[in-house]
């Protein structure tokens, strides 16, 4: 196997569609969701402070752009593992990553539309 074919679902049994439905709702959770309100909060509102200690070194030293290369960073690299699972035919690294991100996703853009609304 190439190592391109490894990053590939192409000659996996993973459904594609599946495969497809789980990284939207990753994506409209964690993707455009968190982002999109941590930008609102951390740019737009003076009393909220980045909790995430992580996020908040990389946007102090690199400010947004910084910020959205580590949110897609994150991305990817769950991609990655969830491709790689799909290749080792194992169903928790297939699985876990688009669920994790879906679930912070979810929690956090609540949060912060919480923190947003007052």
């Amino acid at each position: 196997m190439t190592f391109l074919a490894r990053f590939s679902i192409e000659d996996t049994d993973v459904d594609r569609a599946t495969f497809t439905q789980l990284w939207i709702v990753a994506t409209a959770t964690y993707g455009v969701g968190d982002v999109v309100t941590t930008i609102a909060l951390l740019w737009y509102s003076d009393s909220v402070r980045e909790a995430n200690a992580l996020v908040r070194t990389v946007t102090d030293a690199y400010g947004l752009p910084g910020f959205v290369v580590l949110k897609i960073g994150v991305f990817v690299a769950c991609i990655l593992i969830s491709v790689d699972g799909a290749n080792a035919e194992d169903r928790v690294l297939y699985y876990l990553p688009p669920v994790t991100i879906a679930l912070i996703g979810a929690f956090t853009t609540s949060l912060n539309l919480r923190l947003l609304l007052g």
